[in-house]
């Protein structure tokens, strides 16, 4: 599958079989993930593998209620919480040097896991990005996630059960601007 396709058909996953995923496949995905780029190649990106029933219900239990990818999490054969060493991105010689750099670890995790989102699509699984969590703090405590590191998002990885639809998208002319913000 190339580049294209793989944007074009990736979907929110939300049902998956319980076919397991191998541990090639699992690598392949966290290989892409890896090789996300990140501010200034500090790959702050960390990632915990959750297959344990258990904790994958307790992981569901921490998203918003009403959240249709809470299922999934259970359901799937694994999860994959995405998490960023703090005091790395946005950093350089261990000072803040952008007035949005203690966020910036966010955009980060987001590029990897976009990466493996994509990857995960190209080989024929898939993936929801779940960042609607009120409770983050609840994550890191079930993961024991040491100081300094934070969970970011999770998703869901397996074979899909049923098709996802495609949601429509805006024209390109109500979200690209010349020069100017507005400006056509």
């Amino acid at each position: 599958m190339d580049t294209f396709e793989a944007i074009y058909h990736r979907r929110s996953v939300r049902q998956y079989k319980d076919t397991p995923v191998s541990d090639d496949m699992l690598n392949k995905v966290l290989d892409a993930a890896r090789w996300a780029p990140s501010w200034a190649n500090t790959q702050c990106t960390r990632y915990v593998v959750v297959k344990d029933p258990v904790t994958k219900a307790r992981l569901a239990e921490t998203v918003n209620r009403g959240n249709p990818a809470t299922e999934a999490i259970k359901q799937a054969p694994m999860v994959i919480v995405a998490c960023a060493e703090l005091g790395k991105s946005g950093y350089y010689r261990g000072g803040i040097v952008t007035d949005r750099g203690e966020e910036w670890f966010m955009f980060d995790v987001g590029i990897a896991m976009q990466n493996l989102a994509l990857a995960a699509q190209a080989l024929g699984l898939g993936t929801v990005h779940v960042g609607y969590i009120p409770d983050s703090k609840k994550v890191d405590e079930i993961l024991d996630l040491p100081e300094g590191v934070v969970s970011v998002e999770m998703t869901p990885l397996g074979y899909p059960a049923a098709e996802a639809k495609a949601p429509p998208r805006r024209e390109l002319a109500d979200i690209v601007f010349y020069e100017k913000y507005g400006k056509h």
